[in-house]
């Protein structure tokens, strides 16, 4: 079993133990958002939906290559900080190119990994965190490293272990088995 399939299984299990439910579909409240020129449906999990942005091309064939279709299709929940098609391509020459190769999986996974973090969280819950620790709030990701996230006014920016930005360009895109938030540069575990 994978790390990932772990961590996930157990943050799966700490969610129920508090909650005594499993949450598999997307809140009441959430509607249908444009993502990529293509409609994102609460309905839908996130792997369905994020195959349909025209934006989301490259995250998608880098979740196949670190063979994590079947865990974001999962019953989650997951939220997932989804990085365009340009945050890639701000990347170094030949990066992904070389990431998706099968030699560099682990490493692949790892950097997709970064990007989610148990459970659902709503942009209104980080910035209810983030007010509370004066700007600025952790959260442990799926990889096991943790992202900060900045508010400044409604904007909120994620910063990598690195200390580079990036910035929810999209927040809220509800899926049946969590939330899609979409910024526009790639994180970087350290």
């Amino acid at each position: 079993m994978s790390r990932f399939s772990t961590a996930i299984r157990a943050a799966a299990i700490a969610a129920i133990a508090l909650s005594g439910t499993v949450a598999v579909s997307a809140p009441a409240y959430a509607k249908t958002v444009m993502v990529g020129g293509a409609p994102m449906s609460p309905t839908k999990n996130i792997v369905q939906n994020a195959a349909n942005s025209k934006d989301h091309t490259t995250l998608v064939a880098a979740v196949k290559a670190a063979g994590l279709v079947d865990t974001l299709s999962g019953p989650g929940p997951f939220t997932v900080f989804a990085p365009t098609n340009e945050a890639f391509a701000k990347l170094p020459a030949g990066t992904v190119e070389t990431l998706v190769m099968p030699a560099n999986k682990a490493k692949l996974t790892s950097i997709l990994t970064y990007h989610v973090i148990p459970g659902r969280i709503s942009a209104a819950d980080i910035m209810a965190a983030a007010k509370k620790m004066n700007g600025v709030v952790e959260y442990k990701t799926v990889e096991g490293e943790s992202l900060k996230f900045q508010v400044m006014g409604k904007k909120i920016w994620i910063i990598d272990s690195k200390g580079d930005k990036a910035r929810v360009t999209i927040p809220n895109v509800y899926q049946s088995n969590g939330v899609i938030h979409v910024i526009d540069t790639v994180l970087l575990p350290g």
